[in-house]
């Protein structure tokens, strides 16, 4: 059955608003939340336009006409699309009112729904349900000479490239293998210290080059792939609003309740060039 606030017996499971239970955590916790900048949307479908050419200025004199340029615009039409997780609880639980049993029912739900988004993001697929991620697009390529790391040259690249477009990167994001492999990079030879920066603010969180790095397990892990985001060319375009449904009688037997999260969100990429692609050569 669908869930209302007025649904009797079910009013202590879930607060009020349902961003509260699934939006908040998975924005939290989904890596690609945190890559993008996050757009609502109302809409069924949603335009994003691509800008391909600058209009040209120039210095005139006094008086002189301006020469008119141009803007060279298109647009790449996005449709969010729907990712679900279900979570099984006991009907003690689910009557449950007390802050504790709300919260463990939405961070199990949540999980389910920050999995499939970061999946998706980061992979690559031919045609839905799941939306086309960064395996879909046409980055900037990076590529080495080496078979693995041997300094941040690399990185340093990327980020001239990024910034040569207007664009400056604001994260670097690899597979737990690659990133191991770069933080065992020394500053010198018989050095301990190591060669990737470390936020004084943050102990743990870990820089390259200034640009905080992240690690992903739905992430390649291919010729040491490092992904170079910009946060303004990576768009989270999400449906307003979530959905959740209750069913009592699924598992009627042995007295659990089926609570179903719904959300519907898609991704766009509105200058792929900015995106860069880091990986050393084929082993």
């Amino acid at each position: 059955m669908a869930l209302y606030t007025n649904t009797s017996g079910v009013g202590g499971i879930l607060p009020e608003d349902y961003g509260n239970l699934i939006v908040k955590p998975v924005s939290r916790d989904s890596l690609a939340y945190q890559l993008s900048t996050v757009v609502q949307t109302g809409a069924n479908e949603f335009h994003i336009p691509i800008l391909g050419e600058d209009p040209t200025a120039a210095f005139v004199a006094e008086g002189a006409e301006i020469s008119p340029d141009d803007v060279t615009l298109s647009e790449d039409v996005v449709k969010p699309a729907k990712v679900a997780g279900l979570s099984i609880v006991s009907r003690e639980m689910a009557n449950d009112s007390s802050p504790a049993a709300q919260d463990i029912i939405g961070a199990s739900i949540a999980r389910d729904i920050v999995r499939a988004v970061d999946a998706a993001y980061f992979g690559t697929w031919a045609s839905g349900p799941a939306p086309k991620g960064l395996g879909n697009i046409t980055p900037t390529p990076v590529t080495g000479d080496e078979a693995a790391y041997a300094n941040l040259d690399l990185f340093e690249e990327a980020i001239l490239n990024a910034e040569t477009n207007g664009t400056p990167l604001t994260a670097f994001v690899t597979s737990k293998a690659t990133a191991k492999a770069l933080l065992s990079l020394k500053d010198e030879s018989g050095s301990n210290r190591p060669l990737l920066g470390v936020d004084a603010s943050s102990p743990t969180r870990r820089t390259i080059l200034g640009v905080p790095l992240y690690v992903s397990p739905h992430v390649e892990d291919t010729d040491n792939l490092v992904w170079g985001i910009p946060q303004s060319r990576s768009l989270l375009v999400q449906r307003e609003g979530a959905e959740l449904a209750v069913d009592r009688s699924v598992y009627f037997t042995s007295d659990r309740v089926a609570i179903r999260g719904i959300m519907r969100l898609t991704f766009a990429f509105s200058d792929e060039a900015a995106i860069q692609k880091i990986t050393t050569a084929s082993e």
